[in-house]
């Protein structure tokens, strides 16, 4: 049925139907591909698949790509319990002076140098980091999003040497906090793995569900994970993530939550891996949605500390208050196609919590002084 649905559809089409609108792009359109701005599938997108893949007359021919349903109609399913369940301006989690009056205010922050050696100069007093896989702990991934460049940095890496295309912005190359591309969002480190004369770098890649990313630039993704979170329910993925990570805090009453720093330290973490993105289905990855990826060369080289949300609205003027969590980085830059991360962005908009709001690449905070380090990074122990 679904074949004959096409071939009719096809057949009646007659010209080429008009490419839609691509999403905003810091630069030329042919980085961003001819989706349409919500990544809705069209018949135009159908018939553009069906003729680049040489179909006609080829009726048993297997497809590089998979047709789901996407219905505007869903499963009814109770009220999200995690929503709003983010933290009210004023109840102690606003951003605050890192240092004031020459005192330093603020406990650890992130995202650190991660480079194997480094240790920050902040005295935790003895504070660790989950050294374990999370769900091992009863820890669940309440959301994915990702920034453009390294937050953290990894010698030889994804460091000040690293390079990109230019299209998303100029890499760090100096910890330069104003550094940042046309869409207002400043771009971190960069890897080593760009190469202009290979076409897997450079050919750009036709995004349906992602919007405004390019190929051949680096992307740290991140994964939060919390004991709070609505863990193996549908209300498990969150937007923003604080609604996930703070899914199951009571602010009010009796029982309202009261943790030690420790706690805390052991009840939150993210992960966090590097990539760059590559046209070349050879670094195909299809679950990217759910965590980092934990297999051969993936998550073999991680770095575990404690430290603080990231994002462009702190710096090492302002801190983050939301600490301290546990981090843990892949040390390694991976190569990853962009259909990996086109279909995270599609199971991202199956989700029943809206999460149109992480489908396109953040800022990156810049790299956080030593002094707001914490000196208790050690290894992790897959």
């Amino acid at each position: 049925m679904m074949r004959f649905l096409l071939i009719s559809c096809l057949a009646l089409a007659g010209e080429a139907a008009s490419a839609p609108s691509p999403p905003p792009s810091s630069k030329s359109s042919s980085s961003s591909g001819s989706a349409s701005s919500n990544g809705a599938t069209t018949c135009g997108s159908v018939k553009e698949m069906y003729k680049s893949n040489t179909c006609c007359g080829s009726p048993t021919k297997e497809l590089g790509v998979q047709v789901v349903p996407a219905p505007h109609k869903s499963l009814y399913l109770t009220a999200n319990p995690c929503k709003d369940q983010k933290p009210k301006d004023g109840s102690g989690f606003d951003n605050f002076d890192c240092i004031k009056d020459d005192v330093v205010k603020a406990t650890e922050q992130a995202g650190a140098d991660v480079t194997k050696g480094y240790q920050g100069k902040m005295d935790v007093g003895g504070r660790t980091p989950i050294t374990d896989a999370y769900f091992k702990k009863g820890l669940c991934p309440v959301n994915v999003h990702w920034h453009v460049g390294a937050e953290h940095r990894s010698q030889g890496e994804y460091d000040e040497g690293g390079k990109g295309p230019g299209i998303a912005g100029t890499p760090d190359k100096d910890h330069d906090p104003g550094r940042r591309m046309a869409a207002n969002a400043r771009y971190g480190f960069a890897c080593h793995h760009y190469d202009a004369s290979d076409a897997k770098f450079t050919k750009p890649y036709k995004w349906q569900h992602c919007v405004n990313m390019h190929v051949g630039e680096t992307y740290e993704v991140h994964w939060p994970h919390s004991a709070l979170g609505s863990c193996g329910t549908p209300h498990q993925f969150q937007a923003p993530f604080y609604d996930g990570v703070f899914c199951g805090w009571v602010y009010e009453g009796a029982g309202a939550t009261s943790v030690t720093a420790q706690q805390l330290a052991h009840a939150v973490g993210v992960q966090a891996q590097v990539f760059v993105i590559v046209n070349d289905e050879n670094y195909y990855y299809p679950n990217l949605m759910r965590g980092a990826i934990v297999d051969g060369d993936f998550w073999k080289d991680v770095a575990a500390y404690t430290g603080s949300t990231t994002g462009t609205s702190r710096n090492n003027i302002k801190c983050s208050a939301y600490t301290p969590i546990t981090w843990q980085v892949d040390r390694k830059c991976h190569k990853i196609s962009a259909s990996s991360f086109d279909k995270m962005c599609a199971d991202m908009k199956q989700n029943p919590d809206d999460m149109s709001s992480d489908l396109y690449a953040h800022g990156a905070r810049e790299l956080v002084w030593s002094k707001f380090s914490a000196n208790n990074q050690v290894e992790f122990e897959r």
